[in-house]
């Protein structure tokens, strides 16, 4: 791009960010416009200056922090217009790692190298050769939306991210289009949207444990039913009482058969969430 859309860009996302807030369930705790107290703490420590409350965070100290920890680690003057914005608003919200990984993901074939989140030469050689913004911009909100709705927190927040996204894609799209873009393209509503989405939230695969196990199982019922049923054939011509070994080889037979179809069924359910996830966070192979 040939003039940086760096403040313009913050412009709009610190209208989604707000002032203040400190949500019990807000994976980044205390945070002004944006800025969490962890990253707070983390430039102050290396300016070797005193830790205090990110509440009271300078105008300069916020600026700085968005430039060199989320515009310049996206390589934001590199991007196409609206491209550069709507990857930035998903690094402050998400981080650059996961922003980047949208970005590598929604470049399809175009995008030689692995998705690790890392945009450099590879990924910018990619871009360049999008023709069309408007159609990028739109697989990097879907990826962006897919990784939200994974997060154990959507039930609190997702109305509100999608909103976000929504506003983040339009306003986006406009400025691929050379229109003119305003704050006014987006709005700060206290719906949660501000909520940072971390991927430290996300969902956890379900384990194959207990399918591995159940299917086991009854494998072992089959085996100790065919058990039963010899021993019952060497006593049946002894004795008439052995009718009961009858009912327990039924009994074990039908505990093998629930076992087997039951664990087979989880875990055919278990490996399909886990792969939906691993899409939705960009761990997919």
């Amino acid at each position: 791009m040939a003039v940086s859309r760096e403040k313009q860009s913050l412009d709009l996302v610190l209208v989604h960010e707000g002032g203040y807030s400190n949500h019990p369930q807000n994976p980044g705790g205390a945070t002004m416009k944006g800025v969490t107290q962890r990253v707070y703490d983390g430039y102050r420590q290396r300016k070797q200056l005193a830790k205090r409350p990110v509440r009271g965070i300078r105008k300069e100290e916020l600026l700085e922090i968005y430039d060199r920890q989320y515009w310049d680690p996206i390589k934001g003057d590199q991007l196409p217009d609206g491209v550069d914005y709507v990857v930035f608003d998903g690094a402050v919200n998400s981080g650059v790692s996961q922003s980047g990984k949208w970005l590598q993901r929604a470049l399809g074939p175009l995008y030689k190298g692995v998705v690790d989140g890392n945009i450099g030469e590879g990924t910018l050689g990619a871009v360049a050769q999008v023709t069309n913004m408007d159609a990028l911009i739109d697989r990097i909100c879907d990826q962006r939306l897919k990784f939200l709705r994974s997060l154990k927190t959507r039930k609190t927040f997702g109305a509100g991210w999608s909103r976000r996204v929504a506003e983040v894609r339009a306003a986006g799209k406009a400025w691929a289009s050379g229109e003119r873009v305003t704050v006014a393209a987006v709005r700060f509503v206290d719906d949660g949207s501000s909520a940072k989405a971390s991927v430290q939230d996300a969902e956890t695969a379900p384990s194959t444990a207990v399918s591995d196990a159940a299917a086991g199982g009854g494998v072992a019922s089959g085996v100790a039913g065919g058990t039963i049923q010899t021993l019952q054939d060497q006593l049946t011509p002894l004795s008439s009482a052995s009718q009961w070994i009858t009912y327990a080889v039924v009994a074990l037979a039908v505990v093998s058969a629930v076992l087997v179809i039951g664990g087979g069924l989880y875990s055919i359910y278990a490996r399909r969430k886990a792969a939906r996830i691993a899409d939705a966070l960009s761990t997919a192979p």
